[in-house]
């Protein structure tokens, strides 16, 4: 489906047609409403966008998830076309001419893309796990946040509906049975791989950005940011420096000044 989408874009909106003014960012409202999953999955895609030089607005709205095509945020409109998440954002940016990673060779474009599905299998999971599967966090945050937009008692039936699906998946991905020592201790080696890849480089791969980056940065950075009763994943991502100074370092050249306070 995703590719049949990419395609039918490509041929409406091809390399031909530069970038267009009016492109629209749809996501939740941050304040009240976003859950840290959707928090880094959004500032991934924005950071991506950033990276590539490319504007956009950002829309934002309480019922984002029920207007994407996936079902998922983010999603951007380019004319009547809506496109959602971020590998098919990628692929559709890649057809206007804009190519993070087109100075890699093949090998690097594996390795690559193996980080990223590092970061997918294993930071994603985990970000799942601590907002559904963790009791105080859904409690205290993720049963209110999700909850937020709707009138009784569907603001109590639906997170709870949600928390049955999300630990249906997470029982087919086999995370199901992982104790938050398990999660912590699987959040750790991705840390550590992606800290021995990043080293002392300003990107993970030299000097100039590619998808890898803008993806590692908004789940790092979002977990970092997110105020959560529990803390854990953010202590394990501060115990790498190079990490968290990468996080800053993106912070600074494509937002703001960062100090890392909680928000």
């Amino acid at each position: 489906m995703t590719s049949l989408v990419s395609q039918a874009v490509s041929v409406e909106l091809g390399p031909q047609v530069p970038w267009p003014e009016n492109v629209s960012f749809y996501q939740p409202y941050e304040s009240d409403q976003i859950l840290l999953p959707d928090c880094a999955n959004c500032l991934a895609v924005k950071t991506f966008l950033h990276m590539n030089g490319l504007n956009f607005l950002v829309e934002l709205r309480t019922n984002a998830e029920e207007m994407s095509p996936s079902g998922r945020v983010p999603f951007i409109q380019v004319g009547a076309f809506l496109i959602s998440e971020l590998d098919p954002i990628i692929a559709f940016v890649n057809t206007k001419g804009f190519n993070l990673s087109e100075n890699l060779n093949e090998i690097q474009r594996s390795e690559m893309r193996a980080y990223m599905s590092l970061v997918e299998n294993i930071l994603v999971n985990a970000e799942l796990y601590i907002c559904w599967c963790e009791d105080t966090v859904y409690s205290q945050v993720t049963k209110k946040r999700h909850g937020s937009i709707h009138p009784w008692p569907l603001n109590h039936l639906l997170p709870w509906k949600r928390r049955q699906e999300i630990k249906s998946r997470m029982k087919s991905t086999g995370w199901g049975k992982k104790t938050m020592n398990d999660v912590c201790d699987e959040v750790i080696t991705c840390c550590q791989a992606l800290s021995e890849r990043l080293d002392r480089q300003k990107f993970f791969f030299g000097e100039k950005p590619t998808e890898l980056d803008a993806l590692v940065f908004g789940h790092l950075y979002s977990i970092l940011t997110t105020n959560l009763p529990v803390t854990r994943l953010a202590e394990i991502i501060r115990g790498y420096p190079n990490l968290a100074e990468f996080c800053r370092r993106i912070d600074e050249t494509y937002y703001r000044e960062s100090d890392f306070e909680e928000v």
